[in-house]
């Protein structure tokens, strides 16, 4: 097979273990930076051309988008779907993901267990969108955060309230949580390929940090997750129509909390702290269900 590894530096980690491991397994790739591709749309023969040349030929794409570019990632990733290639996450899957107050409202219709979220616009709401959440501690989102940058803890109401207002007075979009205590500053990230969760760590703040961010100074290491994990994992991946996804839960008191869902997941951490092949399993994945192709969300924006 040709593969197309979409990624802006071939260096990284995940890029360098994707390609090495499809590769070691016959495959032909092509790292290609998807902000250096500029397309043809057209009806006939839509193409993508990536530094002057006509790329073309492609059975699978592996997209390695970063969240500072998802408009202009997943419309090369469009393209490439328009042209034939199997994505190995769907450009709308990704899109749909991206969106942190959309995910949220799609995983709870669905009854994914969620920390108690608020939303709202107008500085008059917020004294009634803490109570809402529980009040303080709460913790306090930027909608366009990544890797634990925008979000906040508010230990107090006074703090919570001034947060709040400093956010919506910049005219930003935030989201209100509740603080799940009991996690003690760690998050479990299940690594779902397909319809299964084929690695597991726990990823732990450093002392005094409520964020579990390996980025932020986290730790990770081996966990075994239980039956309920497992299948929340699986449900908020599949719900947000993702065939790999890294899906970051809490465990509350009442059960396993999905934080986010993340359509780009890392491999340095969760091969490291599992000691699997996970890009392995990736390209698999692809050689498996890259011959039936068929993109299940093609026409449906």
């Amino acid at each position: 097979m040709k593969i197309a590894i979409m990624s802006r530096n071939a260096r990284l980690y995940s890029t360098k273990r994707l390609v090495e491991a499809a590769k070691l397994r016959g495959h032909e790739v092509q790292v290609v930076d998807h902000l250096r591709c500029y397309m043809n749309i057209t009806s006939l023969n839509p193409s993508i051309h990536y530094k002057g040349e006509n790329i073309e030929g492609f059975d699978a794409v592996i997209p390695r988008i970063g969240a500072s570019v998802t408009f202009y990632g997943t419309a090369v990733l469009r393209q490439f779907e328009m042209m034939g290639v199997y994505p190995l996450n769907e450009s709308v899957a990704i899109t749909r993901s991206r969106d942190k107050l959309r995910s949220l409202q799609l995983l709870a219709r669905k009854g994914i267990g969620l920390p108690i979220t608020g939303f709202a616009r107008n500085p008059d709401d917020v004294e009634d969108l803490i109570k809402t959440v529980g009040g303080a501690p709460l913790v306090i989102k930027l909608l366009e955060g990544t890797q634990g940058i925008g979000v906040v803890l508010a230990e107090t109401k006074q703090a919570a309230e001034s947060v709040i207002e400093a956010f919506m007075g910049l005219n930003v979009n935030i989201l209100v949580q509740e603080f799940i205590k009991e996690a003690g500053g760690a998050d479990i990230r299940c690594f779902v390929i397909g319809d299964k969760v084929v690695a597991a760590m726990k990823r732990q703040g450093k002392e005094g940090e409520f964020r579990s961010n390996l980025h932020r100074g986290g730790t990770a290491e081996l966990i075994r997750i239980t039956p309920q994990e497992r299948a929340t994992a699986v449900r908020a991946a599949k719900i947000m129509g993702l065939n790999v996804a890294g899906v970051d839960i809490l465990r509350a008191n009442h059960g396993p909390v999905v934080m986010e869902v993340n359509s780009s997941p890392g491999l340095e951490g969760i091969e490291r702290a599992t000691g699997k092949d996970v890009a392995g399993m990736i390209i698999q994945f692809i050689e498996k269900n890259a011959k039936q192709s068929g993109i299940s969300t093609r026409g449906k924006g």
